[in-house]
């Protein structure tokens, strides 16, 4: 009896002391992630692309992120410091450190070019090099690492450049020297309007995909994009004039053999079994290879 009683103690003691453990260690998350916010409240996004991965992939050892792009897309130092390493690596390609005033470091590899040396002080928002596609890479992109200290081997300061800039996803647009690199929220807290948008009635179909649009972009390039034309698009939204709001969701529309829309997880070998068509007449149609990276949202030509 007694016996009981002490096990029926002992089991809501340890309880007791999980959800304790459990509610500490969440509130040390927050409390770290809080002072990181802080730390970094005034760095702006090093370049404009599409996030193609993010930090934590790979069974954990991808301690950066990734952002694809054009090659010789400008990068920039998203906060004042000082060049510690530019050189050429064989893993990291043409790479430069910077240590910040903070003693945050920060890593942009796989550059084409560098133009900073070591030692040099640079300003926030000044030109290290140009996106590309050296060392140990597989298309062009810029691997973007955040050090909450010292950079090591074992890159154990490492920290999701996530906890600086807000939350983002793969597949998602950012943009260079920006606070708000996903420009999603204008300083009032709403969505920001850039363009006044006149619309009339709207023929929508079920062959569509839909375009969040983002600061900067133009109807002729999200034509591009998805290879329709600017009328084609203006048509499926009822659109009189070609200006356009930020956050602004456009119906795309998709005709049979107009492309396919690449999506998350896809692969060149999974589309070409889910479409029916020889890789190797895939990648062709596209000039792509087998080592070429494809993003979410991006169209590929299917004859």
């Amino acid at each position: 009896m007694i016996l009981d009683y002490v096990r029926r103690l002992l089991i809501v003691f340890l309880l007791a002391l999980c959800v304790s453990i459990m509610f500490f260690t969440g509130k040390i998350a927050k409390a770290e992630t809080n002072k990181i916010t802080e730390e970094t409240v005034s760095w702006t996004f090093p370049v404009e692309g599409m996030i193609t991965d993010s930090y934590g992939t790979r069974s954990g050892t991808h301690k950066g992120m990734d952002i694809g792009g054009d090659i010789g897309s400008p990068v920039y130092s998203v906060a004042k410091g000082k060049v510690i390493r530019s050189y050429l690596s064989p893993s990291y390609g043409h790479v430069v450190f910077i240590r910040h005033e903070n003693g945050y470091e920060t890593v942009y590899a796989h550059l084409e070019s560098r133009l900073v040396e070591e030692n040099q002080e640079v300003g926030q928002g000044q030109q290290l090099g140009n996106l590309g596609n050296t060392g140990r890479s597989t298309g062009a992109h810029l691997h973007f690492e955040v050090h909450r200290g010292e950079w090591t081997i074992d890159k154990e300061n490492a920290i999701d450049p996530y906890m600086v800039f807000g939350q983002g996803e793969v597949g998602q647009l950012v943009f260079a020297q920006e606070r708000d690199p996903y420009q999603a929220v204008g300083v009032s807290g709403t969505a920001e309007i850039t363009h006044d948008v006149s619309t009339k009635e709207v023929h929508i179909n079920e062959n569509m995909v839909y375009h969040v649009v983002h600061k900067g972009e133009t109807l002729w390039g999200i034509s591009q994009q998805y290879n329709i034309s600017v009328e084609d698009i203006k048509s499926a939204n009822g659109l009189i004039e070609t200006n356009l709001v930020v956050n602004q969701s456009l119906a795309i529309p998709q005709s049979a053999g107009s492309g396919y829309v690449v999506k998350q997880g896809d692969t060149l070998y999974s589309i070409s079994v889910a479409e029916g068509v020889d890789v190797n007449d895939l990648m062709a149609w596209n000039g792509l290879d087998l080592k070429s990276p494809i993003y979410p949202q991006q169209v590929l030509n299917i004859q």
